[in-house]
């Protein structure tokens, strides 16, 4: 083969790897990949984990991510091609489903493996976080019940987290239960800017069936219940900085309602409680990550 042929194919193989990488990456749902794991890694670092338990938890977190952030797409790739999306790679054919199907399945075997090399218990959690998400991509996102894997497997992760440390105390259930509460406020927010897609492709979960005005406000109670848990579960009175969230966790969403009426009947209210409702959010996440310094 002469040199320039030779240089030619190198460079070809080369850019199908890159984009076979970047399809993969995108297909993983990086966003929220990045903030379970780095939500699970502050958890460590709360409860008490050295620098390898840390590492460990952070690693487990993020092959399980990946590996329901390929089903996901790979599941939905049908539905995807359908509605146009291009942001999805699968459907979009810049990564192979072949290639995907195979990377979750490594990725699901590792959360496993890596679960295992803390102990049996808090390997037992984590697998059933994997499995409960994954019930999620197929069959029950469809389903009136879509809103319960994600309550078991967000329940799931500050019971690993707890486990996980040597000589584990039991994880307080009003932290699994917060964590619970807020994957099921994520769930009804999580689907809200897809109604217009979902509807075209036949998706009808508990969230569809609410519709978005229910939706919206299933997430802020969910929310806010979690808010609550979160503050008044562990040990002692409540501190300043927690009834602080509390307000603000109740007038935040009261606020943005009024603004959005105010501001437009017809559709700033939506939009500014949709806000609203992350706001909430991430004060849960920030309560959560700082209440497992009292676990």
């Amino acid at each position: 083969m002469a040199p320039s042929v030779a240089r030619l194919a190198g460079n070809d193989q080369t850019s199908v790897m890159s984009s076979t990488v970047l399809g993969l990456v995108r297909a993983s749902h990086p966003e929220p990949t990045a903030a379970v794991t780095t939500v699970a890694g502050l958890l460590a670092v709360g409860v008490g984990h050295p620098p390898g338990g840390i590492a460990t938890v952070m690693l487990t977190v993020a092959a399980s991510q990946f590996a329901v952030g390929w089903t996901n797409d790979l599941v939905d790739a049908d539905r995807d091609a359908v509605v146009a999306r291009a942001d999805k790679p699968v459907a979009a054919g810049l990564v192979s489903r072949r290639v995907v199907a195979v990377a979750a399945v490594l990725a699901a075997i590792a959360t496993v493996a890596l679960a295992l090399t803390t102990n049996p218990a808090a390997a037992s959690w984590a697998t059933i976080g994997l499995v409960s998400a994954l019930l999620y991509d197929w069959p029950l996102k469809s389903t009136p019940i879509s809103v319960l894997p994600y309550a078991i497997s967000f329940g799931a992760l500050p019971a690993f987290v707890v486990l996980a440390l040597p000589d584990a105390p039991a994880p307080p259930a009003w932290l699994v239960a917060a964590a619970a509460l807020l994957g099921a406020g994520a769930h009804f927010a999580n689907v809200l800017p897809d109604f217009a897609d979902d509807a075209r492709t036949g998706v009808r979960g508990l969230p569809h069936r609410l519709g978005p005005a229910g939706s919206r406000w299933a997430a802020v109670g969910l929310l806010l219940t979690a808010t609550g848990t979160l503050v008044l579960g562990p040990p002692g009175p409540p501190s300043g900085v927690g009834l602080a969230a509390v307000t603000a966790a109740v007038l935040i969403p009261a606020l943005a309602w009024y603004a959005g009426r105010t501001a437009d009947r017809a559709g700033a209210r939506p939009v500014a409680v949709f806000r609203a409702m992350m706001l909430v959010a991430v004060i849960d996440v920030v309560l959560l990550v700082t209440s497992g310094r009292l676990v």
